[in-house]
């Protein structure tokens, strides 16, 4: 069986056709790289792009959804696995078990909240997958400079900054993931006086 890269992205079907350019192209990728995909389970947005590019592709897709979102319709019924879950928590813990490493693709708060927590659960040492954001055009600038200031600022230590790894482009993202080792071997907790 293949190993699963969990793709955090945006469902939203009203953005640039840049990033469902960019989604498509890791799509097709990951199976070239000979991964399958894990994901979220929707057939919108880059979601939706993500999943049919790995699956023309001739890749495994595992899609996972909330309950509510199936009975919207939107669930990406092409799936070679769809699990059906209740609540957007076992969402993404069924995600984070099955991965074997995370991508984050340009998205909104949902994309943000789910690649924080695993951020927050490698600096636990809870998990220790390679973690890449794809920064394309520039789209995670703004939040990267804050985790500048966090560090300048003592909320975390360095060591935080090598729990991730920035790509441009999608060819990097799989550059990227060789390259992100485990977790940070200090503690997360700084001394205090």
């Amino acid at each position: 069986m293949s190993k699963l890269l969990c793709v955090y992205c945006s469902s939203s079907d009203r953005i640039d056709p840049k990033y469902h350019a960019a989604a498509a192209e890791l799509g097709r990728m990951l199976v070239a790289q000979g991964w399958g995909l894990v994901y979220g389970g929707g057939k919108t947005g880059l979601m939706g792009a993500v999943a049919r590019a790995a699956k023309e592709a001739g890749g495994r897709v595992v899609g996972v959804i909330p309950e509510f979102m199936k009975a919207r319709e939107l669930a990406y019924a092409e799936a070679d696995e769809l699990v059906t879950v209740v609540t957007m928590r076992e969402r993404k813990l069924l995600m984070e078990a099955r991965a074997d490493a995370f991508v984050t693709l340009p998205g909104g708060f949902g994309t943000l909240e789910e690649i924080m927590e695993i951020l927050t659960l490698r600096q636990l040492d809870v998990v220790r997958k390679p973690c890449v954001f794809l920064n394309q055009d520039g789209f995670y600038d703004d939040l990267l400079k804050l985790f500048d200031r966090m560090l300048a600022e003592k909320f975390f230590k360095p060591s935080n900054m090598e729990l991730f790894r920035v790509a441009a482009t999608v060819p990097e993202i799989f550059e990227r993931i060789a390259q992100t080792g485990g977790a940070p071997s200090e503690a997360k907790w700084f001394e205090t006086r």
